[in-house]
């Protein structure tokens, strides 16, 4: 996907001087990416450096099963998305948002569509054709692509120390982007490494921490895990407290659960957990019917059938929904149809903790937006940028991280290329 390193770099070793404008940037995630792009259509020449053998390995994952690459819902309700980091988000976007990012999908010759889900897709599902083209569009501007390139900080004159496989080079340019991508997933990259880089250079950090991610609880049953680990759970709908009810589908793990469901609502489990110790969900079993409506199934007599068919009799109420109610509920509970219907209605599980960062989808946490000004420039590193998921945002699965992504990356673009032409 991209040439030798050491070929690449050999035209320019890094003690030559600067004989036209030069842009680093560091990762080769969508923001690194888009950000290379933008600088190269400025008329900056852009060098382009990612520990791992090949870029984009990330985004190529979220790609396994359908990419997902933004989502089409209304603009207002799109924003709500991101949470606490809403308006500095919104200020990314303003400049290139969801219908934006389709289009220059579309320029890329890849078409796209949108699911029953409100979710936007490439027609063939994939990634791989994506980034392909995009590479192409990238080797005709004139990028630089220096894989296994590892950044190691900054050397005392200010040069950027980068290993690669011929040694440590001292690497100078006009302006530097970092989009090294969060704390998780470190086998692809996003291994939080840059953290204390930054910290050395005074930049106060909020923790990295899991997002879009799995919760453990208090510990299943052996007869329950052993059942009905790795099972979907659906349909059903999510809550914290007296929150808004989300609906789909989440998945029983062997330490507790995961899944679209649960990430949607991860963050604020998270808080919930780190402010009180747990947090605790209440699952709608059967979110089609009211609680009255329940109840009065319930009521129906059963004769000599089992309250386990009754259930599935009356309300369809068997597998593992039907085993995570006998879970988390007392036979007392069976014998009163008022107690059931409303346990099945609101069934409240307690999770303790989140599984492990690297385990998670993204990260929270990073470069607070308070250490950048507008152009995702470090107030007290000037010259220095920073984009993508190593910011101090966060959002559910969907789209919206790779939007939001893809529009960081836009935005330092043209703020270092602003910078380098003196504007």
């Amino acid at each position: 996907m991209a040439a030798p390193a050491t070929t690449l770099r050999a035209a320019m070793p890094s003690t030559a001087p600067l004989s036209s404008p030069r842009a680093t940037v560091i990762g080769g995630g969508p923001a690194g990416l888009m950000a290379a792009e933008v600088l190269a259509q400025g008329g900056v020449a852009v060098d382009l450096y990612d520990a791992m053998p090949s870029v984009g390995r990330k985004f190529l994952l979220a790609g396994v099963g359908g990419m997902n690459i933004t989502h089409a819902e209304a603009k207002d309700r799109f924003l709500t998305r991101y949470g606490a980091r809403q308006a500095e988000i919104a200020a990314l976007l303003d400049g290139f948002d969801a219908d934006a990012l389709r289009a220059w999908i579309h320029g890329l010759g890849i078409d796209t569509f949108v699911g029953s889900s409100g979710r936007v897709f490439p027609t063939d599902m994939k990634a791989a054709p994506l980034l392909r083209a995009w590479l192409k569009r990238l080797r005709e501007l004139g990028v630089a692509i220096h894989t296994r390139h590892r950044w190691l900080g900054w050397n005392p004159d200010g040069s950027l120390r980068i290993a690669g496989p011929d040694g440590e080079l001292a690497v100078r340019s006009d302006a530097t982007l970092l989009a090294l991508g969060g704390g998780s997933w470190a086998r692809l990259g996003s291994d939080g490494a840059w953290v204390p880089l930054l910290e050395e250079r005074g930049i106060a950090m909020a923790p990295l921490r899991p997002s879009n991610c799995g919760f453990e609880g208090n510990g299943w049953s052996p007869v329950f895990a052993g059942k009905f680990a790795g099972a979907p759970v659906k349909p059903v709908s999510l809550r914290l407290d007296d929150g808004e009810p989300r609906q789909g589908e989440f998945v029983i793990t062997a330490q507790g659960v995961e899944g679209s469901l649960v990430y949607a609502l991860s963050a604020a489990i998270r808080e919930r957990i780190a402010r009180d110790g747990s947090a605790t969900v209440l699952l709608d079993l059967l979110p089609q019917k009211t609680v009255q409506q329940v109840e009065t199934a319930l009521r129906k007599p059963r004769g000599s059938k089992s309250i386990s068919n009754h259930l599935r009799g009356q309300l369809g109420l068997d597998g593992v929904r039907a085993g995570l109610l006998r879970e988390l509920t007392g036979a007392e509970t069976y014998a009163d149809p008022a107690r059931l219907a409303t346990a099945i209605k609101a069934l409240p599980l307690t999770l303790l903790r989140p599984r492990p960062l690297d385990e998670a989808i993204s990260s929270a946490g990073g470069v607070p937006f308070e250490r950048l000004d507008e152009r995702l420039m470090l107030r007290q590193l000037p010259g220095v940028f920073c984009a993508g998921e190593m910011l101090d945002w966060e959002a559910p699965t969907g789209g919206y991280l790779l939007t939001a992504c893809f529009a960081s990356g836009r935005v330092a673009g043209l703020g270092m290329l602003d910078l380098i032409k003196g504007r």
